[in-house]
C-alpha cells in the first residue's frame, strides 16, 4: 500500500529534479550574484548591496526605459492579439463557411514561421526608402503616412507591436477557435428562439462560455510578453537608442557587455515580475473555476 501511494512521487521527481537544477538553482544563484560586482572585467567577486539596483531604478540611467517598453509591449500585444483573435476565430467559427480550412490556415501560417524569417521580411517591408508599405502609400498619393517606420523613436515600437502581433495572432486563434467549439450549439438555438440578438449572444452565451480559454491565452501573451526577446532583437536591436529596450534586451546587452552583476539584477526583477503576475492569473484562474 505504500509503494502504491508513493507512485506519484517516482513519476513526477525526475521532472522535479530537472526543474529544480536548471531552473530553481540558476534563479536563487542569480539572485545572490545580483547584489555583486561579477564582470569580465575583475577576477574577483565582490559583494555591493544594491549598487547594481540602485544604478537600474537611477533616473539618469536607461533602464527604465526597459521596464515602460516592456510593459507596453506586453498590455498592447495581448490586447490586440486577443481582441483580433477573437474576431477571427469568431468568423472562421461559422461566420464564414467556404474555404473555412483555408482560411484558417492562413491565418495561422505566421506563427509557424521562425522569428528570424518574419523579422527579416518585415525589415525589407518597412524600410523607409525603398519599403514595399511606404512604396505603396506614396502610389496612392498618402505621402504624409509614408514613415520611417523602425528607425523613429517614436513609432519604432509600435511597429514591432505591430509585427508582433500578425506572427502571434494566429495561435491565439486557434485556441479560441478551440474554446468556441466546445459551446453546445443548443444555447445558441434556444438563444434565437428567445430572441436574442447577435451581440446579446455574444455577451451572454460565447463570452461567458469561453472565459477558460481567454483566461488561457491572457496567461500566455503576458508571459510571453514580459520575456519578449527575439523579435525585438531581430527588428531594431533595441534601437533607435532605447526606444524599443526591453527587460531581455538589457539582460543580453549587460552580459555582453561583461557586467554579469548588472544583467543578474535585471535578470532578478523580471524573474520577480514574473512570479507576481504568475500569482495574480493563478489567482484569477482559481476564481474561475470556482465560478464555474
Amino acid at each position: 500500500m505504500k509503494l502504491r501511494n508513493r507512485y506519484p512521487l517516482y513519476f513526477v521527481l525526475p521532472a522535479l529534479t530537472l526543474y529544480l537544477v536548471f531552473f530553481i538553482i540558476p534563479n536563487i544563484s542569480g539572485i545572490a550574484l545580483s547584489f555583486t560586482d561579477w564582470s569580465s572585467y575583475k577576477t574577483e567577486i565582490n559583494f555591493t548591496g544594491l549598487e547594481n539596483f540602485e544604478k537600474i531604478f537611477s533616473p539618469d540611467e536607461a533602464f527604465l526605459a526597459y521596464f515602460s517598453n516592456t510593459f507596453v509591449f506586453t498590455i498592447s500585444t495581448s490586447v490586440l492579439k486577443l481582441i483580433i483573435g477573437l474576431a477571427l476565430a469568431l468568423m472562421l467559427n461559422r461566420g464564414i463557411k467556404r474555404f473555412v480550412h483555408l482560411y484558417r490556415t492562413m491565418v495561422y501560417l505566421p506563427a509557424v514561421l521562425p522569428t528570424l524569417v518574419v523579422a527579416l521580411i518585415f525589415k525589407s517591408i518597412l524600410n523607409p526608402a525603398t519599403g514595399l508599405l511606404n512604396t505603396f502609400l506614396r502610389s496612392i498619393g498618402a505621402d504624409a503616412l509614408a514613415s520611417p517606420w523602425l528607425v523613429h523613436p517614436g513609432i519604432a515600437l509600435w511597429s514591432v507591436i505591430g509585427v508582433d502581433t500578425w506572427k502571434g495572432v494566429g495561435y491565439i486563434m486557434v485556441i479560441l477557435l478551440a474554446g468556441l467549439q466546445t459551446i453546445p450549439q443548443e444555447y445558441y438555438e434556444a438563444a434565437e428562439v428567445d430572441g436574442a440578438g447577435a451581440w446579446s449572444r455574444l455577451r451572454h452565451i460565447t463570452l461567458p462560455l469561453l472565459m477558460p480559454a481567454i483566461l488561457v491565452v491572457t496567461v500566455l501573451n503576458i508571459l510571453y510578453g514580459l520575456r519578449v526577446f527575439d523579435i525585438v532583437y531581430a527588428l531594431t536591436n533595441g534601437g533607435p537608442g532605447y526606444a524599443t529596450e526591453v527587460l531581455a534586451t538589457g539582460i543580453f546587452r549587460a552580459f555582453g557587455q561583461g557586467l554579469y552583476g548588472l544583467g543578474t539584477a535585471i535578470n532578478s526583477i523580471l524573474f520577480v515580475i514574473l512570479i507576481v503576475a504568475g500569482y495574480f492569473v493563478i489567482r484569477l484562474l482559481q476564481r474561475q473555476s470556482a465560478r464555474e
